[in-house]
């Protein structure tokens, strides 16, 4: 790994290739095997580093970092994997969802493990970036990731407030269907409320909220996949037919499309700033959440898919619960069951979103908050407020300008979480713990690296593509969400 000089204060997005300032938290290696959280945010404090102890204060235990990994994880769009195996059919689809959680339960095991090498060197890291730009010792590579994560984080916060709107916009039809709110005012009213919470001050202090997001997930999950079968077994089911496109180009970009969002579904891109809440030495915690989370992801994942895919087969929408919903005929699910499902994922989204948020308030206080005062002072609670809110306020414009933003965030997700969460942590490990060169990890390291980079090019054009076809429906500023 390269070496880095620390000098005390770590500049805002300096690149370690500059030599102007470090990337690594070097505040944390003195500190990091004391076990005292406070000594760590003193000494963040001392170094000027305002993101390190304001917004990622290292006070969590290993099952806080679970509530925060399901959060990033296990979202609304659990309910698209019916919609995934309909690419591959029933065999490859399964295979294939198993065979990418067993990649990211992997890779995310090694990062965490590197992350616990560099803790154990003295160099502890709390940001994805600077892990990276240390561990492979090259500027770019702190550019490419902040980049990539914050198109990611944004885009993601941005697609969560437009269908957190659409939810409200959902309830509201069916109970005055032929009001004047349109899209945008409830696009502007889940943003008020998000503004709202988004000045909890630190990742840690959404815990509580984020356990409310993983009992959330598994309520509409249950619901949705109890419906799927209800209406799977009824008269008014569509006949169910789950054989391919005959066309052989149809059902590669069909099934390379189906990867992409298994691979947006598993990602999260945010895991060192997820392990960066836990109380040091945070060696070994990381991997509990991952079982917590994967615990989760296994009971949701898998009945959302099996049950929506064998009651709607190939005619299943984009999202399960749209399936239940037709365009024509009623309703395939009890109204007040739909109604709940709804509330249920838009409050969940408001949590996804808060969470996705951290790492642009981590960098906007980095630059902006004073270290050296305290976290509510008016040197510092003034300029929260006014960033955190005008951040929120421009996803929101963003949101309701383009309410098609869900098939660019199906392209940002293949070029953007496959680099982040299935190449880097497999080349860094490779890096940083250097296994034998004939060692089983290292080949099967390898291999994930050149597969999974070619599925992310792949997947990336599969999704092109459905941009393409989609175009037809773009409208800035529309009433209505494209699929």
């Amino acid at each position: 790994m390269a070496g880095h000089t620390h000098t005390g204060l770590t500049p805002f997005l300096v690149s370690p290739a500059s030599g102007h300032g470090t990337p690594t938290s070097s505040y944390a290696g003195s500190c990091s095997y004391a076990g005292d959280h406070k000594a760590a945010a003193a000494a963040a404090a001392e170094a000027g580093d305002a993101g390190a102890a304001f917004v990622l204060e290292s006070k969590g235990t290993w099952w806080h970092a679970g509530f925060h990994l399901t959060t990033a994880m296990v979202g609304p769009t659990v309910l698209t994997l019916p919609y995934a195996l309909r690419g591959m059919g029933w065999g490859v689809g399964l295979t294939a969802l198993t065979a990418v959680a067993a990649v990211t339960f992997y890779t995310y095991y090694l990062m965490s493990r590197v992350l616990d090498h560099c803790e154990a060197a003295g160099r502890r890291h709390i940001r994805f970036r600077e892990l990276a730009a240390d561990v492979l010792g090259s500027g770019w590579v702190f550019y490419l990731v902040v980049t990539v994560q914050t198109i990611i984080n944004a885009g993601i916060t941005i697609g969560s407030i437009l269908i957190a709107g659409n939810c409200l916009q959902i309830m509201y039809t069916s109970l005055t269907p032929v009001g004047p709110l349109k899209l945008y005012h409830f696009i502007m009213i889940v943003a008020v409320v998000l503004a709202l919470f988004s000045q909890m001050p630190s990742f840690h202090s959404l815990r509580y909220i984020n356990l409310g997001s993983l009992l959330l997930c598994f309520g509409y999950t249950i619901l949705v996949s109890g419906a799927c079968i209800r209406a799977g077994m009824s008269s008014n089911a569509p006949v169910k037919d789950y054989s391919l496109s005959p066309s052989n180009s149809v059902k590669t970009f069909d099934a390379f499309l189906s990867i992409s969002i298994l691979a947006t579904v598993f990602g999260n891109g945010i895991l060192p700033e997820i392990q960066a809440t836990l109380a040091p030495p945070a060696a070994g915690k990381m991997v509990k959440a991952l079982t917590m989370c994967y615990a989760v992801v296994f009971f949701t994942f898998y009945l959302s898919a099996i049950s929506g895919y064998w009651a709607f087969g190939n005619a299943v929408q984009s999202n399960a619960l749209q399936s239940l919903m037709p365009d024509e005929g009623p309703a395939l699910a009890p109204t007040w069951l739909l109604g709940l499902s709804v509330v249920l994922v838009l409050l969940q989204l408001l949590a996804i979103a808060l969470v996705y948020s951290q790492v642009a308030y981590e960098i906007m206080e980095k630059r902006s908050a004073d270290a050296a005062h305290g976290r509510f002072s008016r040197r510092n609670l003034v300029p929260r407020v006014a960033l955190r809110t005008g951040y929120v306020a421009a996803c929101a414009f963003v949101a309701a300008a383009l309410p098609f933003f869900g098939d660019i965030v199906g392209v940002v997700g293949a070029v953007g979480f496959i680099p982040l969460d299935f190449v880097l942590p497999v080349v860094m490990y490779n890096v940083a713990l250097a296994p034998p060169r004939r060692s089983l990890v290292y080949v099967a390291n390898v291999v994930i690296v050149f597969v999974f980079t070619a599925v992310g090019v792949i997947g990336a054009v599969a999704s092109v593509r459905k941009l393409v076809l989609d175009a037809g429906q773009f409208k800035p500023f529309s009433d209505h969400v494209v699929d």
